[in-house]
């Protein structure tokens, strides 16, 4: 049985978020599969297999971390997507069945993958109490992100604040189901992003994530409308670093990036 690590969100390996990629003929039973992804010990570990054709889904996918199942995630859905262009299981765009509903992935002919995710619904709340300090930050605005992604994002005062941030993270755990969303306007546009963002996601074993796709499927509706743009480019700054293109279409995000296969080897565990 092969298993691949690739870098998604990346132009070069050790960079964007490390995804593990395991495809099966059917899925085992959940232990064996969480066992792995502690195993992999990265953010998520995704694994799927075929399904019969004339089906609304081609793929079957699911995604754990190492500590637990998620209902949706974008690297790792990239991460696939990639493994089956390159190593032409699939040729076109793939559909795969998720907890999320069905989810397209479109290799380009430069090598890039769109995905075709569902946009996360915001609605602005209040801010919990306890999370400004657990952050370090005081949030400009505050918004629920909805049942996929399941994180509050906040909205801070400018790009420094966000890259300066050291949360507490055990603390920062009890403020959101998922996580935190820290997010801000890029300083210069000019550099080639249009808004800012870093990842914290301590209840499901990730203290910040490095480049997280579903995360961007709240990111592009909130900077799209404050923007007046329906394209934008997203820098996530975690140490790794990474760059999502968004496209706002409605009730749909597409978010593209590249991805890298810096290991392909063998799982030898029945």
């Amino acid at each position: 049985m092969r298993i691949r690590i690739v870098d998604a969100f990346a132009e070069r390996a050790f960079a964007g978020n490390p995804a593990g990629v395991v495809l099966l003929d059917a899925f085992p039973d959940d232990e064996w599969m969480q066992n792995i992804a502690m195993e992999v010990n990265h953010a998520e570990t995704a694994f799927a297999h075929p399904l019969p054709e004339g089906g609304d889904a081609d793929w079957a996918l699911r995604w754990f971390t190492p500590v637990a199942e998620v209902a949706m995630c974008g690297h790792a859905t990239l991460a696939t997507a990639h493994v089956l262009s390159t190593t032409g299981v699939c040729a076109g765009p793939v559909r795969f069945a998720t907890r999320s509903g069905v989810l397209i992935a479109s290799a380009g002919a430069d090598g890039a993958i769109t995905l075709d995710f569902p946009t996360a619904p915001l609605t602005r709340v209040d801010a919990p109490a306890g999370v400004a300090d657990a952050l370090g930050a005081e949030p400009v605005a505050v918004f629920d992100t909805g049942p996929n992604v399941g994180d509050l994002l906040l909205e801070l005062a400018d790009e420094k604040t966000v890259l300066g941030l050291s949360p507490d993270h055990r603390s920062l755990g009890a403020c959101s189901a998922r996580g935190i969303i820290a997010t801000a306007r890029a300083a210069d546009p000019e550099k080639g992003y249009d808004y800012v963002s870093r990842c914290f996601f301590p209840n499901v074993g990730i203290d910040e994530d490095p480049v997280t796709g579903s995360a961007h499927t709240a990111l592009a509706p909130h900077w799209s409308g404050r923007l007046g743009r329906d394209d934008l480019t997203g820098l996530q700054a975690s140490r790794r670093t990474g760059l999502v293109r968004t496209s706002l279409r409605g009730d749909r995000t597409l978010l593209t990036g590249r991805a890298v296969t810096v290991v392909d080897g063998e799982l030898l565990t029945p």
